[in-house]
């Protein structure tokens, strides 16, 4: 099994197989964006992958991109093949777990937009990003966090990376062991050959019952420099906890970034040096999913409930650490009810690159029978995107 962030998935498998087709639950204020969907429908190198977190280069987070402005997109599992027609051949595709792409501008233009991953020797794909901390064992791989520029300090690239190891056997086939962060310098490219990787203290498991925190699933810089509208100077970044999908956060300057000993985690009542003390500020989130912000100063969480339901979610709130309304249910994704297979999950905004009064938003499509129906549908595993009309 591959691309299922969470143990829960096949507990939901009855949820999202009997859906109906895709339609906004808010009426005319959600739709798709099928211009960014046709980016990511390829046949050739890139053809599909999931995580897709979308990073600024400039840093500026929370201001429309614009011609010159390079973003970049992050993928964990990805299909790297060459096909032709509507099927697949077993000989005509590899799977490597992460790839970034590179786009130029603000639109969803093919000419703009450019794959990359390293090749071996005999040229076979790999992935960009192989665990080389000192507490990475030979056999993990890296699914991919949500990233971001730090132009507060040096401009360091930093994307969160959960390291991920095969069980080979069982009901889940793989489990996470940590979480470490990928430090990029100013001016690196893809295959960023100058990184560094470090191991973090991130990560927790509980051992009454196994509940996991895992840093990473979001981040929100709320600086001037970002331009944030209410910045406090303070990068805060998410975690998802338990079975429940609880939204925890911790903060920290940007100067401290990599001071892991300096970063507080909020308790719902004060700021707090011990991770174990971290309260949720709403749950039923996913494992991946984004913390954006309004032109009034509000912020919106965004979401697929609980992971991996059909129903993609928001929340609103008044500062990084909420308080946040009760959820709004937006929009039923079709695909979980095409096929009794089929599941998506990991909604999550892309701020920077949605146009004026909208949120475009992304999400991915799996199947449990993932290496049969990739062979009859290759464009299966790609993100899918819907604009949501802000008030």
């Amino acid at each position: 099994m591959l691309n299922v962030r969470t143990q829960i998935l096949f507990t939901l498998f009855f949820l999202v197989s009997f859906y109906p087709q895709s339609q906004s639950l808010l009426g005319p204020r959600v739709e798709n964006a099928p211009e960014w969907d046709q980016l990511f429908i390829r046949n050739n190198g890139w053809f599909g992958g999931d995580g897709i977190f979308a990073i600024p280069l400039d840093g500026k987070e929370h201001i429309p991109a614009k011609d010159d402005t390079e973003t970049l997109f992050i993928f964990s599992d990805t299909m790297i093949g060459k096909f032709e027609g509507q099927n697949l051949q077993r000989d005509e595709f590899s799977m490597i777990h992460n790839s970034v792409a590179l786009l130029q501008g603000s639109n969803p233009v093919n000419e703009k937009i450019k794959f990359y991953w390293p090749q071996k020797d005999n040229g076979a794909a790999q992935s960009i990003f192989v665990p080389n901390t000192p507490n990475a064992g030979s056999d993990d791989y890296y699914w991919l966090g949500d990233g971001f520029v730090n132009i507060d300090h040096d401009s360091t690239l930093y994307i969160f990376a959960y390291r991920i190891i095969d069980l080979h056997d069982g009901v889940y086939p793989f489990q996470q062991v940590g979480v470490s962060l990928i430090a990029i310098p100013k001016g690196d490219q893809p295959p960023f050959k100058e990184q560094r990787q470090l191991d973090t203290p991130f990560f927790t498991q509980t051992e009454l019952n196994g509940a996991q925190t895992s840093f990473g699933a979001a981040i929100y810089v709320n600086t001037a420099s970002a331009g944030a509208p209410n910045p406090d100077g303070y990068i805060y970044v998410y975690a998802i906890r338990g079975v429940e999908k609880e939204l925890l956060v911790a903060r920290i300057q940007p100067q401290n970034f990599t001071k892991f000993e300096q970063w507080r985690f909020w308790n719902g009542q004060r700021w707090d040096e011990s991770i174990a003390s971290a309260a949720p500020i709403t749950k039923y989130v996913s494992n991946e999913m984004s913390v954006s912000s309004l032109p009034d100063g509000r912020l919106i969480l965004a979401y697929q409930f609980m992971t991996a339901n059909p129903e993609i979610a928001v929340q609103q709130g008044a500062s990084p650490i909420g308080p946040f309304h009760p959820m709004k249910k937006i929009w039923r994704t079709q695909e979980a009810g095409v096929d009794l297979d089929f599941f998506t999950y990991n909604a999550k905004a892309h701020p920077h690159l949605s146009p004026p009064g909208s949120l475009l938003i992304s999400y991915n499509v799996n199947s449990f029978d993932f290496w049969n129906d990739i062979l009859n549908k290759p464009n299966l595993y790609r993100p899918r995107f819907i604009q949501l009309k802000l008030d």
